[in-house]
């Protein structure tokens, strides 16, 4: 699966304005766009503000709030006029996805306040994938777009929704827009963009379920790694995070994180959490470095500001990690770090807890 770009955009408006061209002598202001309270014309007003807004954020990177403009379309501009403003603001967010640095986010609001050009591609495309759907559902037309442009956007923006059978019908249901056999309705929804916390001298990069998938199948998962390739740790990981979120468990905030260097963009190691926080509160993390980077104090660094993250949060109380008793340079990151020996598990691994 490719991770998400500006072709994927530009895939999805393609489609969009093949679908619309057909009933583009229709009036628009007289349909309600699906189960949306607007009409089509204002429905694909709010898909061409949506996309120019999401370039403007990446390609200015905005940091507090949208860059201050609106999109305003010419009084006599008629359906024909409106698709091509569409065409145009698609373009836009496609050149700004395939020109922004791998490393660039800007303002989102939801969930973590940013979004990188991976996360910008995906909410574009959503936006389009979906307000087609309700144009296309209030003029009477067939619409279904390729998987893959929805299967990609499920693993980039909805990493806390359970895959489904088909991609397509999975993500009309997670927007409230259709049934699954066995889920209950969605009738409140939100999307998610990774989370990023820099520290001194790295960023810890949320890794989404799509580069999980990669990693866990031997790629690189989109991030420039020291030594070539991550880590087989990384890679355990990885397919632990692809497994949660298979089974609909996996929570998009407690997930691994690439080690990302700031000085070069080469990815370290990794660390995370090994799951949601148990019902007491407790959460354990787990790390590894490439070896080219040991000894340097990454490892410490990345896991205080994880842990200092998390014990900022109303629902841990504890962070809990576990190193084989022989490794003593593991244990002597985890005291730098803050934590305190809780015990051996067993003859090979001793239990460390942070609160």
């Amino acid at each position: 699966m490719r991770a998400m770009s500006g072709e994927h955009v530009t895939e999805a408006v393609a489609g969009c304005l093949e679908l619309l061209r057909e009933a583009v002598d229709r009036d628009w202001r007289s349909v309600r766009a699906g189960r949306v309270e607007w009409d089509c014309h204002t429905t694909a007003v709010h898909v061409a503000d949506d996309l120019v807004a999401y370039a403007a954020n990446l390609a200015g990177r905005a940091r507090d709030a949208y860059v201050p403009f609106d999109l305003t379309l010419h009084e006599d501009t008629d359906n024909a006029g409106l698709l091509h403003v569409v065409e145009t603001t698609g373009a836009l967010l496609a050149a700004a996805v395939a020109t922004a640095p791998p490393g660039v986010r800007a303002f989102h609001p939801h969930p973590f306040r940013s979004a990188d050009r991976e996360g910008f591609a995906a909410m574009g495309v959503a936006e389009v994938l979906l307000h087609t759907h309700d144009m296309a559902e209030g003029l009477g037309l067939a619409y279904e777009p390729p998987a893959e442009l929805a299967e990609s956007v499920l693993t980039s923006i909805f990493p806390h929704v359970q895959p489904g059978p088909e991609p397509w019908p999975t993500l009309l249901w997670a927007t409230g827009r259709g049934e699954l056999p066995g889920r209950d309705p969605v009738t409140e929804w939100r999307w998610y963009n990774n989370l990023v916390l820099p520290t001194e001298r790295l960023t810890l990069t949320g890794i989404r379920p799509a580069a999980a998938r990669d990693l866990a199948l031997g790629g690189d998962g989109g991030f420039d790694w020291l030594g070539g390739a991550p880590e087989d740790g990384t890679r355990d990981s990885a397919r632990m995070l692809v497994k949660a979120y298979e089974a609909g468990v996996h929570r998009p905030e407690f997930t691994s994180f690439a080690l990302v260097r700031t000085e070069d963009g080469r990815a370290v190691g990794a660390l995370g959490f090994h799951g949601a926080p148990d019902e007491e509160g407790r959460v354990e993390i787990g790390y590894n470095l490439g070896e080219a980077a040991r000894g340097q104090g990454y490892a410490t660094e990345a896991l205080r500001a994880l842990c200092g993250w998390a014990l900022a949060r109303d629902d841990v109380r504890t962070v809990y990690a576990r190193a084989r008793q022989a490794n003593s340079p593991s244990h002597a990151v985890l005291v730098r770090a803050g934590f305190t020996p809780a015990g051996a598990i067993d003859d090979r691994l001793v239990a460390y807890e942070l609160q």
